[in-house]
């Protein structure tokens, strides 16, 4: 009698207990990033009355008999399905979609959240602000003149310098896409041609280019059709806002041209088929380029004493991507240079990789770190510790940490945060099982203490 009595009072208990998560998910059912927990029971030990019995000759085998003492808790378990995005247009709400935490850390106490929401402090560094533990990822690192991102260095606070500087970029090449007018008429020979004869036939494109400083320059080119010839033009080069600056052109090999004028040579389908040097004193040595990619180096002085070289990419043999000749209006295209000035920054965004690009005020994108994620063998193992975090256990394995979308991790989504996984509907019905499950196991109680009530009554 005194069994049913103390597996009633165990299953009250547990299902208490049950109720208490059911009440902690309905709590939490707006708390980004949360995961619902789930009480699993088991029954308890079995007290037996006799046990079992194999078959023999003259009867059956016998089945053991066995009275249960209740139920307990077999486990709180933590589920881990995707919640649902909810978009904020925020850049630095992140949302995981698939695998992984963010890595958290406070002093040397390391935590793991799927709570994206973060902020920064005054010191430009990636925290979660309700609590100020600072987000774990890579700073990108300036090595061989470029900004890079090394996901194989040990962890670390991501800083993002807020009103940072992009250091000024002296122009190195500029590419152009020019077309040259096939119907030119070329300058008269024999004779000194009129000025409007050389503003016809001459054909200017300009492009802005940067000193080491972030001065910027005007660089003109100006095409000339060689006189006497058809495939055939000059090319000369000059800085409008430093005229007196001396321009020397050269075309790449053995040979250095002395001066400001290279050849431009094109086949009769329009395509440029060569680039070669053009001497002030004829008849001396040539460098001829006419195979893959043609360019030539424009060299020059300022008058700060700067020393800069500019590659002008003219287009490759026999193609079209670069400076053509056809019978169409001549364009003057330079449609690309790799120098700016200095900037500001002036935001920055966060891709599904979680690498932070700053957009500075020049116009540059620079890398500025990445966040890192971690996943775990047994998710299931982590320890809740409040604020939305997790921590390692012995049960969890140990984290393995790399980018997002890579080695099975979820991708990032900027500007959205995930939602609790909490379903309000299953929240409900198991609040009703386990309602009427505690009324079952009082009801189990209240019958015991009825059946002892006339055991005392036997005897008056």
């Amino acid at each position: 009698m005194m069994r049913c009595l103390y597996a009633g009072v165990a299953g009250l208990q547990n299902h208490q207990v049950r109720m208490d998560v059911i009440g902690n998910n309905v709590s939490n059912v707006n708390t980004y990033g949360y995961k619902k927990n789930r009480v699993s029971f088991q029954d308890l030990l079995y007290q037996n009355m006799s046990g079992a019995a194999a078959p023999t000759v003259e009867v059956g085998g016998i089945n053991p008999k066995q009275v249960g003492l209740g139920m307990s808790i077999a486990q709180i378990g933590t589920i881990f399905t995707q919640g649902a995005l909810q978009t904020t247009g925020r850049n630095l709400d992140l949302a995981i979609t698939g695998e992984g935490f963010f890595i958290l850390k406070k002093g040397e106490n390391v935590f793991y959240s799927r709570s994206g929401v973060f902020g920064i402090d005054k010191d430009g560094v990636l925290v979660n602000p309700a609590n100020g533990f600072r987000v774990q990822g890579w700073n990108a690192e300036f090595v061989d003149g470029k900004y890079v991102i090394n996901t194989a260095n040990p962890i670390g606070e991501i800083q993002i310098p807020v009103g940072g500087k992009s250091p000024a970029k002296a122009t190195t090449k500029i590419d152009y896409k020019s077309n040259l007018n096939s119907e030119t008429a070329p300058l008269p020979v024999g004779r000194e041609p009129t000025a409007d004869e050389v503003a016809a036939s001459v054909h200017k494109t300009t492009i802005d280019i940067y000193d080491s400083k972030g001065n910027k320059h005007q660089l003109q080119l100006s095409f000339t059709r060689v006189p006497g010839t058809v495939n055939q033009w000059t090319c000369q080069a000059t800085l409008l806002d430093l005229p007196n600056v001396n321009i020397q052109l050269d075309v790449p090999g053995a040979n250095i041209n002395d001066s400001n004028t290279i050849n431009l040579l094109f086949n009769n389908e329009g395509a440029i088929i060569g680039v070669q040097d053009s001497p002030n004193e004829p008849g001396a040595p040539i460098d001829l380029s006419n195979v893959g990619n043609l360019i030539a180096n424009a060299t020059f002085t300022l008058p700060d004493g700067q020393q800069q070289q500019i590659t002008l990419n003219l287009g490759t043999s026999g193609q079209y991507d670069g400076i053509t000749q056809f019978a169409s209006p001549t364009t003057t295209k330079a449609v690309d240079q790799d120098g700016y000035g200095m900037g500001y920054l002036e935001t920055f965004v966060i891709d599904n990789q979680g690498v932070i690009t700053g957009i500075y005020s020049n116009g540059e994108k620079l890398p500025l770190g990445q966040i890192a994620l971690a996943t775990f063998t047994n998710p299931e193992g982590l320890q809740k510790v409040g604020d939305n975090n997790f921590a390692q256990t012995i049960n969890s394995g140990t984290a393995n940490i790399s980018a997002a979308n890579t080695a099975g991790k979820g991708a990032l989504v900027a500007g959205a945060l995930e939602m609790s996984n909490v379903d309000l509907s299953e929240e409900f019905t198991d609040m009703i099982v386990t309602q009427r499950g505690f009324e079952a196991n009082s009801k189990t109680i209240q019958t015991a203490d009825q059946m002892l009530q006339v055991i005392m009554g036997l005897k008056r």
